[in-house]
């Protein structure tokens, strides 16, 4: 049985350094490739930040940071009790067009889909429930 690690932290941007740090050393702990890390703590500062803008905007909230190792993959679930949203029902962005043509914002799903190998959404027991896998290998 593989080692799982769990905390919770408040939704405000205040925490981004803490929820980052926690999720950092569990991903070194089971050894995620500094690329593959990277691309984690982009998502994850993405997704935390989108929850702590809107996920309670009428109330404090707590974010819930699950990881665990699923055979040869890094998992991360970020689980909140706010307003029922699949981030990932949003449509990626056209990157094709120039910068100054494109609508401000946006890319954040955008790098949550491209940055992990997979990316699902789940509403359970009132709690969102964002999940990104990480291979170990490409």
């Amino acid at each position: 049985m593989s080692e799982k690690f769990h905390k919770i932290f408040a939704a405000n941007v205040d925490k981004l350094v803490e929820v980052t740090e926690f999720v950092e050393e569990c991903a070194d702990h089971f050894k995620l490739e500094a690329k593959k890390k990277f691309g984690l703590l982009v998502a994850l500062e993405e997704a935390f930040v989108n929850i702590c803008s809107y996920a309670y905007p009428d109330r404090d909230g707590l974010v819930e940071i699950f990881s665990e190792e699923d055979g040869d993959s890094f998992v991360l679930e970020i689980t909140d009790s706010g307003h029922p949203f699949n981030v990932l029902s949003l449509p990626d962005p056209d990157v094709s067009l120039d910068i100054q043509n494109r609508e401000i914002g946006g890319l954040g799903v955008y790098f949550i889909r491209r940055l992990t190998d997979n990316v699902s959404y789940r509403r359970e027991n009132d709690h969102n429930i964002l999940r990104l896998v990480l291979n170990r290998t490409s």
